[in-house]
């Protein structure tokens, strides 16, 4: 029995030689060189980051930076206004994005594959192309500067990858549970919230993380549809530390570090449902 176990795991588990181990280390250094640079920045004073012999460790660390940051009121606001705006935008995406890859999914009409090749579409138009369009659309109906512009505009190109994420793992539900969900008295609706929606936990939180990334992690639209009050981090960061073509890179880089964070754990907290809804979008898509 042993013996097959250990066969088994040799199978899905192959051995790497020492130069591909090799390999993969200095890979994963190189990628981890940013990250360390941005870290080691952040616990240093600005008279080291701009000296001719900078160090590459943090020889004199310090945490000054850190506490700037949260002395500053303007960035904890932007700080607020990102979970604000991510929250109801990852909220948002998925309750739509779910809905419209169940009737792309499991029911035919007309204009469907109309609808299909929209979507497509839409998710190879930069968004920079629709910010015009998208101002005064927002202006015209007096949600310009509020939350709901960026809510609003982040589900926007947000939802072709919720959707197609999410059709292409409702896809291989068995028609015959909403068959029997039918002949149950469910309506569509219903049948949606007790039978779908539990059976793509994965992919709906994966969805749910593609969409709160999104919303955490835009400059160009916080900064055009958002007034100063309602901007999100990566604006507020913009405006805090960067002037007049110079910036106080130890504080940005500390200020940086916080604002990833929330995503770093987000991600290490449900990175297996990532993986899991990422494989059933893929496989079943």
């Amino acid at each position: 029995m042993s013996h097959g176990r250990d066969i088994g795991e040799a199978i899905v588990r192959p051995r790497l030689s020492i130069p591909g181990r090799v390999g993969l280390i200095l890979l994963a250094l190189f990628g981890l060189l940013p990250v360390y640079w941005l870290t080691s920045t952040a616990f240093m004073k600005k008279e080291a980051v701009f000296a001719l012999d900078r160090p590459l460790f943090p020889v004199d660390p310090t945490l000054e930076n850190f506490i700037g940051f949260f002395q500053n009121d303007a960035l904890l606001q932007n700080l607020r206004n990102s979970f604000i705006v991510s929250t109801g935008t990852a909220v948002l995406a998925v309750i739509v994005g779910a809905f419209m890859a169940y009737s792309l999914s499991k029911f035919r009409y007309s204009g469907r594959n109309a609808i299909m090749f929209m979507f497509l579409i839409g998710q190879l138009i930069p968004g920079a192309l629709l910010l015009i369009s998208l101002y005064l659309m927002l202006s015209s109906v007096n949600l310009l500067y509020t939350y709901t512009a960026l809510i609003i505009s982040f589900t926007t190109f947000t939802l072709p990858l919720t959707v197609f994420l999410l059709k292409g793992i409702i896809d291989g539900l068995p028609d015959d549970i909403l068959e029997a969900a039918k002949v149950d008295g469910l309506s569509r609706v219903a049948t949606m919230f007790k039978i779908v929606a539990p059976l793509i936990v994965p992919g709906l939180i994966t969805a749910a993380m593609f969409a709160f990334m999104r919303g955490w992690s835009d400059l160009l639209f916080a900064l055009t549809l958002a007034g100063p009050d309602k901007q999100t981090l990566p604006a507020g960061l913009t405006q805090a530390f960067i002037r007049d073509g110079t910036a106080d890179w130890p504080a940005l880089m500390a200020a940086s570090l916080i604002t990833s964070l929330p995503l770093a754990i987000i991600f290490i907290l449900l990175q297996r449902y990532f993986v899991s809804g990422l494989a059933s979008g893929a496989v079943k898509g």
